[in-house]
């Protein structure tokens, strides 16, 4: 059981928005989105 913060997420506490968001559109990460964005996702699973 997973006690504290995911390694995605204590990454992410270092990695700026503008950075996460060039990602996602480099590599297509919200192509074929319909209902939530990378962004959103991980908003929602951040802890």
């Amino acid at each position: 059981m997973n006690a504290g913060k995911t390694l995605f997420a204590q990454l992410m506490d270092f990695l700026p928005w503008t950075t996460f968001t060039r990602l996602v559109q480099r590599y297509g990460g919200d192509r074929y989105v319909k209902s939530l964005t990378c962004a959103e996702q991980f908003r929602i699973r951040k802890y």
